[in-house]
């Protein structure tokens, strides 16, 4: 079969979108599918490089951090792909190369099938001054893209049943993004494990409270740092990433005076990634606008066990009082972080978290749902060609 994966961002960014498109890239090109990737540059320039279109773009970080806009519709290489005659068109962004899918799959017959990554409901800070008139935008939004499609794919019931309160009626199927567990699963030695939590000024009995993702308002990591004064005094949070929020958080690190007990690590090289998790004690978020919760699970393949608030992305994920706990209060996350102080409960919490991922979220199982989508509409598309 032959897939055309459209994405506005693409490696070297490092984001749940990029790892959800690239997973599903290496697992559908190892079940022996002909996959190519379009893309945005970084430039007005367009060019191919081996299997990838980069379409020349400009930067509009004003409007969302490192966002990029298409410079324009009529691209030769656009022409090349739809000469390409793919069998399947998978966008994985609304924006500008979310036009391009369309007019692909359009002029190629063939099925448009698109991800649902983003809960816009909860970026209207970014776009509208007025949360009310935001939401609206994003709902209407929403509806207009996933109409011209043939099916939607979002990771999790929490999307699907968003999605349909929209009223949008197309086919939705509910496919968690795979993790490639290799690099989680595999243990850190005890010695590495000592040097990495010295080089991050982490002593000998603090317990890692860890969270690895952007900091952005969206996350509510200012709801950990006021937590925090109200924990143990060996309690550390390692804040691994990077993102428009920082500054904010940095001086509300200072308001509280918890300088001592909080670690901005900044961004990890993604390899080294498995080893922040595994230098931690415990996983944790405050996030509400989560969509796949990419984190949660490599969290749990790196045998972390769950800290975070209680949220619809999490059924199935986190199991309370089997590989963590789930909390809405301050009250009930000092309960569970106080439940997890003991190494053993941790240690048993984690395994389980391991195997759960393993269980559910490998990259084989995630490539085989999606090619069963793309199988699912091949019929469907060809019948409205014909008609």
């Amino acid at each position: 079969m032959k897939i055309l994966i459209t994405t506005d961002w693409y490696k070297p960014v490092i984001n749940g979108v990029v790892t959800s498109v690239t997973n599903l890239e290496e697992g559908l090109r190892g079940a022996g599918h002909d996959v190519r990737i379009l893309t945005l540059s970084n430039d007005l320039h367009s060019y191919r490089k081996e299997n990838v279109t980069f379409i020349g773009s400009i930067g509009v970080g004003v409007i969302y951090p490192n966002a990029r806009l298409r410079a324009r519709l009529n691209d030769p290489l656009v022409q090349e792909l739809i000469d390409w005659k793919p069998d399947v068109v998978h966008s994985q962004c609304e924006f500008s190369t979310f036009s391009f899918a369309k007019r692909i799959a359009h002029e190629s017959g063939c099925p448009l099938i698109h991800t649902y990554h983003t809960v816009y409901e909860d970026f209207t800070h970014y776009f509208s001054p007025n949360v009310r008139l935001g939401h609206f935008l994003a709902r209407k939004f929403s509806h207009y893209i996933a109409s011209q499609t043939d099916a939607v794919i979002v990771p999790t019931e929490k999307i699907r049943n968003m999605l349909r309160s929209y009223q949008i009626t197309q086919p939705i199927r509910t496919v968690p993004t795979g993790l490639k567990m290799g690099a989680f699963l595999a243990p850190l030695p005890p010695e590495k494990r000592t040097v990495l939590r010295r080089a991050l000024g982490l002593r000998e009995g603090d317990l890692a409270l860890t969270y690895i993702g952007r900091l952005a308002q969206e996350k509510s990591i200012g709801e950990l740092l006021r937590f925090l004064p109200d924990t143990p005094q060996n309690v550390r949070l390692l804040l691994v990433g990077d993102g428009p929020y920082r500054e904010k958080l940095e001086a509300q690190v200072r308001e509280l005076g918890i300088a001592g007990r909080v670690i901005f690590s900044g961004m990890a090289a993604p390899e080294r990634v498995a080893d922040y998790y595994k230098v931690g004690d415990i996983f944790v978020s405050a996030s509400r606008s989560e969509t796949q919760g990419l984190t949660y699970i490599e969290a749990m393949a790196s045998g972390l066990p769950l800290l975070c608030r209680k949220d619809d992305c999490l059924s199935g994920v986190l199991l309370p009082e089997v590989n963590g706990f789930a909390y809405t209060t301050e009250a009930e996350f000092l309960a569970g972080l106080s439940a997890l102080s003991d190494a053993q409960t941790r240690r048993d919490m984690g395994a389980a978290a391991q195997s759960a991922a393993y269980a559910r979220f490998s990259a084989e199982s995630f490539t085989r749902k999606v090619l069963q989508v793309y199988q699912d509409c091949l019929p469907r598309s060809k019948e409205a060609s014909a008609a």
